[in-house]
């Protein structure tokens, strides 16, 4: 037995453990601390930078806000037909007349320093307020020179004594320029804004002029005036403080902390003006309130830790005294086992009797039961080596089932040595390389399924995945996805396991989905994204080039007298020839329905009209039979330039429309060229300012929602609305959508009004129902968005996000956009469908085939066209048409619709031919949603 240690040199476990831990929790209170110090400063600091960027941005919105502005006033000013009788006369007492009584109010209520009118030849005829400066005067002649010659405003910022925004609008009289008016006035109001927006003191700094300004508020370190500033009595001090300390270059480069007094102050810039004359908005924002909050958070943290550390020592040290002293007691017994007192090493630790055990308990059953295992040893290893003999017999087995399992998986599964050859192959892997297994086996695995790669690798080198082209016994080229695992080699050194997956057709499937994103699958023509595209690259290189838009004439004929596998037909032959003539020339894409597109870079109006008339020729070559009937190709041609009548996409599609629209009204040919002889300027001011105002509504929100009742007849109850898409005027009044849709479809604005008013018929929905109204609406699309590849999904997160009830929904859409392109109006139509909603066709009966294709839509309600009810007491004509109508509709088990019941005498002839609902105004005319819903819902026309 070993001599036991002195007493001396004994260093206790428990003073060991408390010296331990004490270190351990002192550093982890001190990291922690540490840590937690500057995640607070970094938050502050993110903090500052977000505040540091919004208030750049909103001073830059507060800066353009005030120079449009300024040209408004300026337009306004320029609008007097006074003030251009007085410049066409070149009169300067009658512009001074003309002026003189708007100048009070102008200097007053907007603010303006002053103003000053040039004639035609940029002499000045008049001024008002504060005289130009001479720096300024020179810029002002070249803004006045630009204003009349562009006929367009100009206008700048110049800081000189200040900094003024100036304002030049040219000023029209009888469609002629006539002069100009120049607009100017100060920062003062920007700076109030700035102040307001970002609550931080504002100060503007010009570099020094000539002129003096008062030695206070001149900073001669930077070189700079103050000439704004808010709160002047505490933020110039500041200023003075920062200009000695640091250098107006760092301000200007990022945000800057400057220390005064106890006080905590940060400073950014913000440039106003342009090199010639530096200028800049300077923030100063006291932040002392949110460093003493990070710097008391930091001693709170450091006075939690200590106080943790000491509490834990305590409660450490009053655990580890009672169960130590028991364990020295069992460290003196337990050398006994080495010389086999196992009865004293028993009876040294007795049995314990309390209730609640711990670890020392468990070493003592330990030592008890320790002799009483070593007698037993021999009988345990016996049974060791039976289950040793069992064991081996199951990995046989499972052996066994491996193999068969490598060899019926349709998968390639080989090993590789640490040189790359292969070291096992299973069945299918014979089969795909037409080998047997020991052909393979010591072959490089490269040289079989690699074969691009340079020379052979090691396993070591192979990644974890990658992907091959290998040659099969059948000659076919299979793409095989690999992955890699290293693993042991019988001999114990670097091996490689390897899984091979054929992906050969969901590689096929990639490149087949890879080519329908931008290519149209009936046609293979480019579809309309990627001549979007396209038409986006060459208007933004700054080139030159043309556009046609081909408009197929008398396509919905086709489709309805022969069916829409005709109309697919003709579509499919125009394309051939179009692609065929132009190959090479230009960009050929289907646009969708019966429209086609060809963008011809570096063209001009010669080349454009040449291929339109190569167009025209191949069309008119185009003859083909279908059911009977002979059907002739033939297209009305638009042609626009660009840039001339188009600088985006948007704007030269709606040219190009322009003029195909002009083609069609020729009698003479049928393709047009856009120019100035053909397009009106209220043409162009009216589609323009359409344009604008539509996306202004999308935007700001100047659109809005009626709805019209839909009665049952049976009961004349209404539980069905149709909202309709009304637009808020200039002059608060609501806009019919016939002024404004079609703008929208041509300009292809259309999706957005759709997709806004489904939005917004969904949050309808769901807030009705949440006031217990459980109604349906019915909400109109356009044949754009049937045509839409993601209309469905924007449905699907519609749906999710406003929790609206899909049946509760009726999508109405015209028989004339269904037919159009009815093979994808019925797959989008039956995917919508499938969510639960509901769909109606709306202005039936107008085509020649509205009967053909009734059965084949999948269409709940068919909305009969207005054109047949408005005459149903005293046209036998319409009636039949009705019921007729009626009794197929009723056989496809469709309900029926009538639209524009404006008698009460109608209601009994519907009724009597079975149609289900009417809508019209005798019934309920449209109005604010929630009062119609409120008036109507659940009542009858006998109650209202």
């Amino acid at each position: 037995m070993t001599d036991s240690p002195s007493r001396f040199g004994l260093v206790s476990l428990k003073w060991r453990v408390l010296l331990a831990t004490s270190l351990l929790l002192l550093g982890l209170a001190g990291v922690f601390t540490y840590n937690s110090h500057a995640a607070l400063w970094e938050r502050f600091e993110q903090y500052r930078d977000v505040m540091h960027e919004r208030q750049a941005r909103e001073i830059q919105l507060a800066l353009d806000q005030s120079g449009d502005d300024l040209r408004r006033l300026a337009s306004l000013v320029s609008s007097s037909s006074d003030l251009g009788i007085g410049l066409l006369q070149n009169d300067s007492d009658e512009v001074h007349a003309a002026f003189q009584p708007d100048w009070p109010t102008l200097q007053l209520d907007a603010g303006l320093d002053e103003v000053a009118i040039f004639d035609r030849e940029g002499e000045q005829l008049g001024t008002w307020g504060e005289s130009l400066d001479e720096s300024v005067r020179p810029r002002v002649r070249d803004w006045v020179q630009d204003a009349v010659n562009q006929e367009s405003p100009a206008g700048g910022l110049v800081c000189a004594q200040d900094c003024r925004q100036y304002a030049v609008v040219p000023v029209l009289y009888r469609g002629e320029i006539v002069g100009s008016v120049l607009v100017s006035r100060t920062l003062a109001e920007v700076a109030r804004n700035a102040r307001m927006i970002s609550g931080s003191d504002v100060a503007l700094l010009v570099a020094d002029q000539p002129t003096p300004q008062p030695e206070d508020r001149f900073l001669a370190d930077w070189a700079r005036s103050v000439r704004m500033l808010t709160q002047e009595e505490t933020t110039m001090p500041v200023l003075q403080r920062a200009s000695e300390q640091m250098a107006l270059d760092d301000v200007t480069r990022g945000r800057q902390r400057l220390d005064i007094g106890g006080g905590h102050f940060e400073l950014a810039a913000l440039p106003v003006a342009g090199p010639a004359t530096p200028a800049h908005f300077l923030l100063v924002t006291d932040v002392s309130d949110e460093v003493s909050a990070i710097r008391n958070e930091t001693r709170f943290t450091l006075l939690a830790g200590l106080t943790g550390w000491i509490a834990a020592e305590l409660l450490l040290l009053g655990i580890l005294w009672g169960p130590m002293a028991r364990l020295r007691r069992l460290a003196d017994v337990l050398p006994g086992l080495a010389s086999g007192k196992y009865a004293s090493v028993r009876a040294a630790t007795g049995r314990n009797s309390g209730r609640w055990s711990d670890e020392i308990d468990i070493l003592d059953g330990a030592a008890r039961t320790l002799s009483d295992q070593l007698e037993t040893l021999e009988e345990q290893v016996a049974s060791r080596g039976l289950e040793l003999d069992q064991r081996m017999r199951e990995l046989t087995r499972e052996k066994g089932f491996v193999d068969r399992l490598l060899d019926t998986a349709r998968v390639i599964i080989l090993t590789q040595d640490h040189e790359g050859r292969i070291t096992l192959a299973n069945r299918y892997t014979e089969l795909l390389v037409g080998s047997p297994s020991a052909e393979i086996l010591g072959r490089h695995f490269a040289d079989i399924f690699l074969p691009g790669l340079a020379r052979p690798r090691g396993a070591e080198f192979a990644p974890a995945q990658e992907e091959g082209v290998m040659l099969t016994s059948d000659g076919q080229h299979r793409t095989i996805a690999w992955y890699h695992a290293p693993m042991e080699s019988e001999s114990g050194g670097p091996a490689m396991i390897s899984v091979g997956l054929d992906i050969s057709g969901r590689k096929a499937a990639e490149e087949r989905l890879a080519w329908l994103a931008n290519h149209d699958s009936l046609t293979n023509l480019y579809n309309r994204r990627f001549f979007q595209h396209a038409l986006d690259q060459a208007l933004s290189s700054h080139a030159w080039g043309a556009m046609l838009f081909l408009d197929l004439d008398q396509f919905r004929d086709v489709n309805e007298l022969s069916g829409h596998h005709s109309g697919d037909q003709l579509l499919q032959l125009v394309a051939q020839a179009l692609d065929e003539e132009l190959q090479g020339d230009g960009v050929v894409a289907r646009l969708g329905g019966d429209e086609f597109a060809i963008l011809l870079e570096g063209a001009d109006a010669k080349a454009a009209t040449a291929v339109a008339e190569r167009i025209e020729r191949i069309l008119d070559a185009i003859v083909f039979s279908a059911g009977g009937r002979r059907h002739r190709a033939m297209a009305s041609i638009g042609i626009a330039l660009y840039p001339e009548h188009g600088h985006t996409p948007a704007d030269l599609m709606a040219s190009a429309d322009l003029a195909m629209y002009k083609a069609k009204e020729s009698v003479s040919q049928r393709w047009h060229v856009l120019g100035a002889s053909t397009v009106t300027r209220e043409e162009l001011h009216e589609r323009v300012y359409w344009v604008e105002r539509i996306r202004n509504a999308l935007e700001v929100g100047g659109l809005e929602l009626v709805a019209q009742p839909i009665a049952r007849i049976a009961d004349q109850r209404m539980d069905h609305f149709e909202v309709l898409l009304r637009m808020r005027g200039e002059d608060g009044n609501l806009v019919p959508p016939g002024l404004f849709i079609p703008v929208a479809e041509r300009s292809g604005q259309i999706v957005e009004l759709d997709r806004w008013v489904l939005r917004a018929t969904l949050n309808l929905l769901n807030e009705l129902s949440a006031e217990g109204w459980h109604v349906h609406l019915a909400a109109n699309l356009s044949a754009q968005s049937l045509r839409d590849d993601q209309l469905c999904g924007f449905l699907e997160q519609a749906f999710a996000e406003t929790g609206a009830d899909p049946g509760r929904l009726i999508i109405e859409v015209t028989e004339t956009a269904a037919v159009t392109d009815f093979a994808a109006a019925r797959g989008v139509m039956q995917r919508i469908r499938s969510m639960g909603c509901h769909f109606a066709l709306d202005d039936f009966g107008v085509g020649f085939s509205s009967f053909h294709y009734l059965g084949q839509l999948p269409a709940d309600y068919i909305k009969i066209d207005g054109s047949f009810i408005r005459n149903l007491t005293t046209s036998t004509e319409d009636r039949l048409i009705v019921r007729a109508i009626a009794d197929i509709a009723a056989g496809f088990g469709k309900q029926t619709v009538a639209e524009f019941v404006d008698q009460a005498a109608i209601l009994p002839i519907l009724q009597e031919y079975g149609i289900t609902f009417a809508q019209g105004y005798h019934l309920g005319r449209p109005g604010p949603v929630r009062e119609v819903v409120a008036r109507y819902a659940g009542t009858s026309a006998e109650t209202r």
